[in-house]
Order: C-alpha cells, then structure tokens, then sequence
C-alpha cells in the first residue's frame, strides 16, 4: 500500500512539473499587408484644397490606418475609421496626383492605389458671397447599405465648385459642382438617416444647409420593424429650442421619450398622463451663445420597457 502511495505521489509531481514546463505558444506573426483601398477619388474644391476619398481596405486581421500621398510624398495619416480628407495648402491651378495606402497594427503597408488626379482652381478675387441654398433634395435607397441622393443645383455668382453633403452635421461626401447626385454606401441597415447638402465655391464660401432628406434603411433579414419617431423638426427661438415630431407605432400609448444632444443623452421626456394623440411637442431652454449649432435625436420607450431604434437627426441653430 505505501508502494502504491508513494508511486502515485511521484506521478502526480511529474505531471505537475510537466504542467508548469509548458509554455503557450506565441501568437504568429502578423506580415500579412492589408488590400489596396479602391475607388479612390480626388476633387479639386478651391484654388489651394483638393478632397480625397476612398473605400475601405480589408485585413486579415483589421485595418489600422491610411496614409494619403501626394506627387508621391506621405501627407497626412488617419485613422481606420476615416475615408476621406481634405489636403490643404496646395498652388492654384496646379496638376497633382493622389494615392492611398491601408496599414494594419503589425506596420504591414498595402501598395499603393491607383493614383488619381486632380487640378485645383485658379486664383480669383476676393469672393465673399456663398452659393444659394441646393433645392428639392430627396434620397432613395438602394438595399439596406446604401444610398443615392438627387438635387437641384445652386447658383453662384462666379461658379459652384462642389456640393458637400452632410450627416447629422457632418460631412460623409463630396461631389464635383457639376454634378447633382451623390451615392453613399456604408449605411447600417435598420436605421434613420438624415441628409442636407451645400454647395461651396473656389473661395470655399458654402451655402445654407438645403432641407433634410430622411431615409430609413431596410432592417437585416429577421429584424424587428424600425420604432423610431418620425418627422422631427427642431425649430429655435430665443432661449429655447422647440421639438415636435410624431411616436412611433407600438400597440401602446408611448409615454417616454430620450432626448439627445450632440449625440449624449439630455433629458427624458415623460407624459404624467396619456399622452395626446398625433404630434408631440417639447420645448427645452438653452443657454448656448447664438449661432451654437445642435443635433438633436429622440428615442421612444417601447412597451416591453427596452428604448426603440432613433429618430433621424436634426440641426437646429441656437438663436
């Protein structure tokens, strides 16, 4: 018995010391580079800025990075989630070529994508006045992921040199002056978008934001319907900014609202009673200088107690 004692013990040690010998394997080396980005583009929008845009690379592992290159020198390094940018401080009327390049975490570098061109404009006279306001824009969807938005153009007093449009107040596309439609791809399906477009001269005087155009793209396959309110104007006054917008359809009186602003939550909007049937209304103080610009979103408490899916955003300008 203390033979057999004595012989497991010694067993036992030995598997224990071999536990503890083996070491993990380190993970393998990363020196696979990222895919060339495609589609890049390059648009003169003054006599000194050309915008850059492109799409996303792909990784075996993630993206980290893009540089940008002009007349084959490094300018600028951005982030994974940025696709395009503006390269600044360049000559008027002058030729210049564009490339881009993806890198991941490891430092591997992609080559460089087919490099494009791009002329700024010439020098003018002092230009002060900014093109008028684009017209009668409105979007159509195309799939769940993306999109194609149409417009009527601008004026200007010398010319349009290219329409920026812009989501939640900021800027996802840029299109040549001469062109009206913009497609944007990315899109999340299941969600409310709203878009506005300016139009922007070689001074890079830029027009008041046209009117949103909301679109709510197509859930996944198996998603619950879209529960976002609808039709949301936010109008200013002084002091104060005023909501109105119309609930979503959940099979119950909806009591509860989220307001968020600049994308952090705000407030809640609670009826004390059953609320009153079509639009809703809020007004809210703000003490923000004029001129301040706000987005604004709203959510709706769904009956089983989750928040539904937000409203299209809207800007609104502190008066």
């Amino acid at each position: 018995m203390q033979r057999q004692l004595a012989a497991s013990l010694l067993t036992a040690i030995a598997l224990a010391l071999t536990a503890c010998s083996t070491t993990v394997a380190p993970a393998p080396e990363d020196t696979r580079a990222p895919t060339v980005p495609a589609g890049v583009t390059a648009t003169a929008g003054s006599a000194s800025t050309v915008h850059v845009m492109w799409s996303a690379a792909a990784d075996d592992r993630a993206v980290a990075g893009y540089a940008v290159h002009l007349d084959g020198r490094k300018v600028k390094d951005l982030p994974a989630t940025t696709l395009m940018t503006d390269v600044v401080g360049l000559a008027p009327a002058t030729r210049h070529r564009f490339a881009v390049r993806a890198r991941d975490a490891a430092g591997n570098v992609s080559p460089p994508s087919a490099a494009v061109t791009a002329t700024t404009l010439p020098a003018a006279a002092e230009d002060r006045t900014p093109p008028t306001t684009p017209t009668a824009l409105r979007v159509t969807a195309d799939g769940s992921r993306a999109a194609t938005l149409r417009w009527s153009p601008a004026r200007d007093d010398t010319r349009v040199t290219a329409y920026d449009v812009y989501q939640a107040d900021t800027r996802v596309h840029t299109v040549p002056g001469t062109a009206t439609t913009a497609r944007l791809t990315g899109l999340r399906p299941g969600t409310a978008y709203a878009f506005t477009v300016r139009a922007r001269d070689a001074a890079e005087n830029s027009s008041p934001d046209s009117a949103p155009a909301d679109l709510t793209t197509a859930p996944s396959p198996g998603a619950p319907p879209n529960t976002a309110p609808k039709d949301l104007t936010a109008t200013a006054a002084r002091g104060e900014i005023t909501l109105t917008w119309t609930p979503p359809e959940t099979g119950a009186p909806v009591t509860h609202h989220e307001l968020h602003l600049d994308g952090r939550f705000a407030t809640t909007i609670i009826w004390g009673t059953t609320p009153p049937p079509g639009r809703a209304t809020y007004t809210f103080p703000v003490q923000d200088p004029p001129g301040t610009r706000h987005t604004v979103t709203l959510r709706a408490r769904l009956p089983d107690g989750t928040w539904g899916d937000f409203s299209a955003p809207r800007t609104v300008v502190v008066r």
